[in-house]
């Protein structure tokens, strides 16, 4: 297990849901020093005044562009990245964006953390990456594959490179639960994309609780995921409702966007097969043969037939009162309704 109190720390994606709230729990870590590498300058600017610690510095760059990249690693123990293009109608859109930051700014952050020295560099992917179906997902399987890549090919690394993915993230950037609380403030009906839709459901706390498992954990290749109970979006949307006083909300059905699924996978079968259960965290390893099939032979599982996939449908879902219990756990939330109760 590895210790990150007086350790410098890389964050790509630094200004982001994910990358403020890492900053945030690393600075109560103790960590010396953090380097937030992002490209947008208003947003770090927004950052630096908010957190006022000079333990953070600011990297203008980008994950394309592979010198900016190592220069924020240079002196870094760890690095987070969180950097990604993440909304998926538009990769499906514009997919070859998607490419360039997913999979090859990801490469770029890989190399450079390798070539500088880097301990251990944790990149954060998503159960749209299992079973892909739009551009966001197939460019998030092409990123593990591309960390996975670098451990199977450089087995004597004093870099480490591991995979987190996380479910739905309740209250970052571009979810649906703000979006709720707008239209339940204006008045307007909840609109939801298909209301037996299914979503893994956990917080921005809990992901960071997932990196640091993987950064203290993890061997190279390893894939960890952070067992995570699912709703609908009917029930999270009438949970979010009644939170705020209303228990019969008006909602309408606005069908499936571009690419999106009904049910997420956060492990497949196969990737179960191999898991190993660390109580809130499933571990997967690395297959590190190589090229040479011939040298290796496989046995049956006994029980393979029935091992399912690990998804939003048949983890443990929440009806609507247990949802209201999850959602009163939220920083966010509870800052909404204390300023509705005054």
């Amino acid at each position: 297990m590895t210790s990150m109190q007086g350790a410098t720390v890389a964050i790509t994606g630094g200004t982001g849901s994910f990358g403020s709230t890492m900053a945030s729990h690393l600075l109560d870590q103790g960590v010396e020093t953090i380097h937030i590498l992002s490209r947008d300058e208003a947003k770090q600017d927004e950052m630096r005044k908010r957190f006022s610690d000079s333990r953070l510095r600011f990297f203008l760059g980008d994950v394309r562009d592979y010198d900016s990249v190592r220069s924020a690693f240079v002196d870094t123990d760890f690095v987070f990245h969180a950097a990604a293009l993440k909304q998926v109608p538009s990769c499906e859109f514009f997919p070859e964006q998607a490419v360039k930051t997913n999979v090859t700014g990801s490469h770029n952050v890989i190399e450079a953390a390798a070539r500088v020295g880097v301990r251990s560099v944790v990149c954060l992917s998503t159960d749209k990456a299992v079973y892909p179906v739009n551009a966001m997902g197939m460019s998030k399987a092409l990123m593990e594959k591309t960390a996975q890549a670098f451990a199977r090919n450089n087995p004597h690394s004093k870099t480490t490179v591991s995979v987190t993915r996380y479910g739905n993230v309740m209250y970052s950037r571009g979810s649906v639960i703000p979006l709720f609380v707008q239209q339940i403030q204006q008045g307007k009906p909840l609109t939801v994309t298909e209301r037996s839709m299914t979503r893994f459901l956990m917080s921005l706390q809990e992901s960071v609780d997932l990196v640091e498992h993987a950064f203290t954990h993890a061997e190279p290749g390893d894939l960890f995921v952070r067992k995570a109970p699912a709703s609908t979006v009917d029930v999270l949307a009438r949970a979010v409702a009644s939170l705020l006083g209303v228990d019969d909300p008006e909602i309408r059905v606005i069908g499936t966007r571009h690419g999106e699924k009904l049910h997420e996978t956060l492990l497949s079968r196969e990737e179960m097969l191999k898991s190993s259960d660390q109580g809130d965290y499933y571990r997967v390893p690395l297959d590190a043969r190589s090229l040479e099939y011939e040298l290796y032979f496989e046995e049956g599982e006994r029980d393979a037939v029935a091992v399912e996939d690990y998804t939003s449908e048949n983890t443990d879902r929440m009806d609507v009162e247990q949802t209201k219990q999850l959602l009163l756990k939220l920083p966010e939330i509870q800052t909404l309704l204390a300023g509705v109760r005054s």
